[in-house]
């Protein structure tokens, strides 16, 4: 058996980064960036006013009366179940290779680590058109972890990402019925993946493979907000598909005989990736003094992610996707119980772009439904305290793929996915 050590390091870096791709842009991107849109599952955040929505639609900041400042903080805290059904391996052993179950732990509990995302925003007045306003954003936060035992552990031990999104934004109320605003977008990404490798004997203990990486992209977003009446509003923002290039470095270790020692090693790669972008229209209606009906509708183009494109060396290539367009749709109230209380509530129906062949254990996504709930006190004429609570639904779905690992075996990987959350939002606005 002879792997060369050039090409062993394409393959691990073509299955790390891929899989860095798929943590960052799949439906683990996360809505939580307004604690008052938490409340009603986001369904009016893009026709809303102020700088709490700010991450939402540019334009909302436009005519405000006084300067503003928000902050958010959202636990999100998740139930979830793996479960092996039938996931084989076939080593290169000559003369036809050898099948055997993949083996370890048949059942991974909560693989999908709780955690806190903080988001942040300002908004200032310059004069009664125009105003300034900063949002910091942590759209792409999550980890899962799986024991080293796990049936899952040729495709994903470990799956860690963090980013922070900064949007710099430019609004101005051109009359009373019009409102715009322009943003421009900076992301940095941070991940660490790793998985095991087979050896070429089963009775050989597993390597393994990791890959630390991180890198800028840089975007915009545009939005507008249209006040027909002074009942009625109707929004609309997009967000543009951001060119994300993550370098990293890329570790092998604990490869044996006969895979030659030279394939343990520690390399440099990098890959090349289009991250979505999003569309929102929504509207808010004031249907009398005390309630608000709420709608809103969003296109997010999943179909940008068409390929992993991976440098190695002097080496190049790629990994075609199958991700999908979705939409989203989302409906909800506020209800003006007293003067200082607003309470509000939504539901959301929101697919997954991930295909139902190729769904990986790092990323264990399906069909979701959510349902909200929240408050705004309004403690002083400065001071807005909201809070929320979402339940979230995720539809059974499968884990379906083949892969051929850089020690050429081939793991089919079969599995079924369930679980739910719950997400705690709270967080302030002021005005000053």
């Amino acid at each position: 058996m002879s792997l060369s050590r050039t090409s062993l390091a394409a393959g691990v870096a073509l299955l790390a980064l891929a899989a860095a791709s798929q943590a960052s842009a799949s439906a683990f991107y996360l809505q939580e960036q307004s604690v008052r849109g938490t409340g009603r599952a986001y369904s009016g955040e893009v026709a809303d006013k102020g700088v709490g929505s700010l991450w939402w639609n540019p334009a909302s900041i436009a005519g405000i009366e006084r300067s503003e400042g928000y902050f958010g903080l959202h636990a999100i805290l998740v139930d979830s179940k793996v479960t092996d059904n039938g996931s084989t391996i076939t080593r290169p052993i000559p003369p036809t290779g050898l099948t055997t179950p993949v083996g370890g732990e048949n059942r991974a509990a909560k693989p999908i680590n709780n955690g806190v995302v903080p988001n942040l925003g300002a908004a200032f007045r310059i004069n009664d058109k125009l105003s300034l306003g900063l949002s910091i954003a942590a759209p792409y936060n999550f980890t899962t972890e799986y024991s080293k035992a796990s049936w899952t552990r040729y495709d994903a031990l470990k799956s860690q990402l963090r980013t922070v999104n900064v949007d710099g934004v430019v609004a101005y109320k051109v009359n009373d019925l019009i409102d715009l605003g322009v943003g421009v977008t900076a992301m940095y990404a941070d991940s660490e993946l790793t998985n095991a490798l087979p050896n070429i004997s089963p009775l050989q203990p597993d390597g393994s493979q990791s890959l630390k990486g991180d890198g800028w992209a840089y975007g915009y977003t545009v939005g507008a907000q249209l006040h027909p009446s002074k009942s009625l509003t109707i929004g609309a923002s997009y967000r543009s598909k951001i060119d994300q290039k993550l370098k990293g470095t890329v570790t092998v270790g604990g490869l044996l005989a006969p895979i030659p020692a030279a394939n343990n090693f520690s390399t440099d790669g990098e890959a090349k990736i289009t991250l979505s972008w999003i569309a929102n229209v929504g509207a808010r209606w004031a249907v009398n003094d005390k309630l608000t009906l709420n709608g809103s509708v969003s296109r997010v183009g999943w179909s940008e992610f068409d390929a992993i494109r991976i440098k190695f060396a002097t080496s190049a290539t790629e990994s075609v996707q199958n991700y999908k367009n979705i939409t989203t749709y989302a409906v909800g109230l506020d209800y003006q119980a007293t003067p200082r209380l607003t309470l509000r509530t939504g539901v959301q129906y929101d697919p997954t772009p991930t295909p139902d062949v190729g769904r990986t254990a790092r990323v264990p996504d399906g069909d979701r439904m959510m349902y909200a709930t929240g408050a705004t006190w309004a403690a002083t004429d400065n001071l807005k305290l909201d809070a929320a609570i979402n339940y979230i639904v995720f539809d059974k779905s499968k884990i379906n793929r083949t892969d051929v690992t850089a020690t050429g075996s081939t793991v089919n990987l079969r599995g079924d996915v369930e679980g739910s959350a719950v997400v705690l939002s709270t967080g302030a606005r002021f005005s000053f």
